[in-house]
């Protein structure tokens, strides 16, 4: 199983796929690393973003997307864009979405003593820390 783990900021999509090795997962470093909404307001724009989201996922053979939750109200809350990209994951066929919290995120790294990969850009962390976590849920 392969997922690919994500967090949404701004309007991007930040990206890290992983997958089990025994019973550790493990970074499958690829090339693309995030995917960019250019303008949420462009229908043209939403359908290139689904279109890039498609192909990755179809490229990588990836079964399962992890997106990390975002506050809906709040001082931390997500923006409009952020919300609009989540829906376009989750209409996407071919895959599972699943939404983790950022405390499940937080309790199966500090459970599992999660290792983060060199192979990472730091502002991948939080997209593999959210892959990992529903790895080590579906395990």
């Amino acid at each position: 199983m392969k997922i690919c783990g994500i967090e949404i900021k701004g309007s991007e999509a930040l990206l890290a796929v992983a997958t089990l090795d025994g019973a550790s997962p493990v970074h499958l470093a690829v090339a693309t690393k995030k995917i960019a909404l250019e303008d949420d307001e462009l229908a043209d724009s939403v359908k290139a973003f689904a279109r890039q989201a498609r192909a990755f996922i179809a490229e990588q053979g990836i079964s399962h997307l992890a997106i990390k939750k975002r506050s809906k109200k709040g001082d931390f809350a997500g923006g409009p864009t952020t919300f609009k990209i989540e829906g376009v994951l989750q209409l996407l066929d071919n895959c599972e979405v699943e939404l983790v919290s950022p405390q499940t995120v937080s309790a199966q790294a500090k459970k599992h003593n999660l290792e983060l990969p060199a192979s990472l850009n730091k502002y991948q962390h939080e997209a593999y820390k959210s892959a990992c976590a529903l790895l080590l849920k579906r395990r």
